[in-house]
This record gives structure tokens, sequence and C-alpha cells, in this order.
């Protein structure tokens, strides 16, 4: 008799009203069920376990490029809400800018923050070449270009526009 899977159990191909099916499946089911739940359970106590792991020096030393960090995944999240204009194009690229905005905006942050060297040089890496993904699909729409900035990496590196989230247009403050 050929063979049927059903998640991870083997059983012989019977109709679907085998009680031996509608056991395996339940105890199946009760397992999956088990497992999340207890899953979902510990979710909670993973963040405090890790906050209390880190010193509170550390975490306050950390806050600035926090309150950075979210501040820039909000302003791209709220900006990429878009209501659908009826061009595909045009709403990829309405979302997709917000997007390369957000994560222009995080690299500054880690720029401004961060000490690895390399990752340093990644964040630079990431401004300039979003900068140039958006000028990309700007152009391909016809749309007008972002004024033009120095990279980061360069010292003459023009300043920013005064907000509490840096322009993705404007160059990064350092």
């Amino acid at each position: 008799m050929p063979e049927t899977r059903y998640g991870a159990t083997r059983l012989p191909a019977r109709p679907r009203n085998d009680a031996c099916l509608v056991r395996r499946c339940s105890r199946g089911a009760f397992v999956h069920t088990l497992v999340c739940t207890l899953a979902l359970g510990a979710l909670p106590l993973s963040v405090p376990l890790a906050e209390a792991q880190t010193p509170v020096a550390t975490r306050a030393a950390e806050a600035p490029f926090i309150a950075e960090n979210q501040a820039a995944m909000d302003r791209m999240m709220a900006d990429m809400e878009i209501a659908p204009s009826g061009d595909v194009d045009a709403d990829f690229v309405a979302m997709m800018v917000p997007h390369h905005e957000g994560a222009i905006a995080m690299a500054v942050a880690v720029l401004r923050h961060g000490r690895n060297p390399r990752i340093r040089r990644i964040a630079q890496e990431i401004i300039v070449e979003q900068q140039q993904e958006i000028a990309a699909m700007r152009l391909a729409l016809g749309q007008p270009l972002p004024p033009a900035f120095p990279a980061p990496t360069q010292a003459t590196a023009a300043p920013a526009v005064s907000s509490s989230v840096p322009s993705p247009t404007a160059a990064p403050k350092l």
C-alpha cells in the first residue's frame, strides 16, 4: 500500500476518516501546540534576562544610539506607508526610497556612536550604496535627484540638516 506523509508522520494511505489517523494527527497537533505555547511563554523572559546581563553603564552609554536608531526605524516605517497610486513602479520607488533613507539614517547612527572600524566602514559603504540606489530609482522614473554631498568617508562632509533624525539626502554629521 502506498504511504502518505502527514506532517512528520508516515502513514499508510487510508481514507481520511480512519481513527488511527485522527489519533496521530491529534497527538501531533497537541505536541506542536504545547511546544509553541511553551516557547511563546518563555519569550517575555528573554528580554529582561538579556538586559540583566548587560551592565547598566553599557546600557546608558548605548542609549543615544538606541534612540537615534529607533527614531530612524519609526520614520522609515511611517514613510513607507503609502496609498497605492495604480502605478506599480512609482509605488515601489515610493516605498523603497524611505526604506533606503532609513538604512542611511541607521548607518549614520553607527558612525556617530560605533567604535568597530569594520562596522564603521560597512556603514560608510551602506550610505554611499543606498544613496546611489535612491538616485537610480528616481532617474528610472524621471524624478529629480536629491542634492549631491560628499561621501561620509571624505573629511570635508557637509553639515547635516539639524533634526533629531538626519535627512538621508544630507551628508552625515559625524
